[in-house]
């Protein structure tokens, strides 16, 4: 073996025997480890049990740290959440919030020590090379413009746009402009179902899909008799059309396949809730449940449920059934030789997370695609294209069903 290589090997370990050296510091010091993060008990955030060894099978593609910027941490915990701060190719630079009290708990918890009082002003420290967006929905657009100007990559929390295609579109052009990379973190693709799904559909196991469902179920607690919904900056989520926020259900179709909606007609349930009562949001909004059935790329059909009013256990899931396959909870199907259904390792010290074990492989997908310079899973494109159908089917269900045609998007 010439030096070269025997260079490459050493760093190679040095760096892995210095991960786990950090996973065991991390597990020793709450403030700073993901089980440390104050998490709320939004339904479907919380961590998932880990029963297997994460890690098993990885093998670091780099030494060098990606040099990040965290912005957002309200309701969701969503700046710390994803674990960046426990990657072990992952400096967290700065953190952002707009309110100085979540701010400062979001630098403790990932062990930061600059803070910044905007995303506005932390984009301009050039020290950082990519920014993940967790702020409120209806400002994701107008702020990864803001990063990508700035010459960052950009992540941000679902959805890509809240209730314009406008902004949407916008957005994607600046992405095509920079040159950089943009991901949305989609949790559904990263469900151990869904990534199994997608695996078999690229392996050929289901042949065409003539028929996907998607769920995204997520309503008031038990009891609850003036809920208004999750807590949110300026109230964004009260009242809010269920499919402007279709990402974790129509993931199933999208994630799985990488086609597109194109058509949709869609119907919405009215509430007794007050919150969609007129003139009670700023939406116009009375539906706080929406089912659509989507037309699908490859002629086939496509249901996608979404509620925000339905009491009892929450749901984010799927099911498809092809030419020469099904999968609903385990693969039915001719194929016999299907490839490895396993979610990808993680580095040491980094958990799986929240969302059905999604965030810590959601994090690691954008740090990989920077650190290999490659296009992520869900970039603007699938971003786009989970998202866009969801207003669509909005407008769809406001004309009482009609059907209408859904933008195509492509690099």
């Amino acid at each position: 073996m010439n030096k070269e290589k025997n260079n490459q090997l050493s760093s190679r370990r040095k760096f892995i025997s210095m991960a786990g050296a950090g996973a065991a510091a991390m597990a020793m010091t709450p403030s700073i480890a993901f089980a440390g993060v104050n998490q709320p008990s939004l339904d479907g955030v919380q961590d998932v049990p880990e029963q297997q060894d994460l890690s098993k099978g990885w093998v670091p593609v780099s030494d060098r740290k990606v040099r990040v910027g965290l912005v957002g941490y309200g309701a969701s915990r969503f700046g710390a959440s994803f674990g960046f701060q426990n990657h072990p190719n992952v400096e967290v630079v700065a953190v952002s919030d707009l309110f100085p009290d979540r701010c400062a708990e979001l630098a403790r918890v990932t062990n930061c020590k600059k803070t910044y009082p905007s995303l506005e002003e932390l984009v301009k420290d050039k020290n950082i090379e990519a920014v993940f967006v967790a702020t409120d929905a209806p400002s994701h657009p107008r702020h990864c413009i803001e990063v990508l100007k700035h010459g960052k990559h950009v992540a941000t929390a679902v959805p890509v746009t809240y209730g314009s295609i406008e902004d949407g579109e916008r957005l994607l052009e600046e992405v095509k402009k920079s040159g950089l990379k943009f991901m949305m973190f989609e949790t559904s693709c990263f469900r151990e179902d869904l990534y199994a799904m997608r695996k078999i559909y690229m392996a050929g196991g289901f042949g065409r899909l003539v028929y996907s469902e998607g769920e995204y179920y997520h309503g008031a607690p038990l009891g609850a008799t003036n809920y208004t919904g999750t807590p949110s900056y300026k109230d964004w989520r009260k009242g809010g059309p269920p499919q402007w926020y279709p990402t974790h259900s129509n993931a199933y179709y999208i994630g799985v396949t990488d086609g597109t909606f194109t058509e949709v007609t869609c119907f919405g349930v009215p509430s007794d809730r007050e919150i969609y009562k007129p003139g009670n949001n700023v939406y116009n909004n009375k539906f706080s449940t929406e089912i659509a059935l989507f037309r699908t790329s490859e002629e086939g059909m496509s249901r996608m449920a979404r509620s925000g009013d339905t009491p009892g256990t929450p749901s984010e899931t799927g099911r498809v059934r092809g030419t020469r396959g099904s999968y609903y909870g385990k693969y039915e199907g001719l194929e016999k030789n299907l490839p490895d259904l396993n979610r990808p390792p993680l580095p040491p010290g980094v958990p799986a997370g929240g969302h059905g074990g999604s965030h810590g492989p959601l994090m690691n997908e954008f740090v990989l695609s920077i650190l290999e310079d490659r296009k992520p899973l869900v970039d603007i494109i699938m971003a786009m294209n989970m998202t866009i159908p969801g207003i669509v089917a909005h407008s769809s269900a406001m004309k009482d069903g009609e059907l209408m045609k859904i933008p195509q998007y492509k690099l």
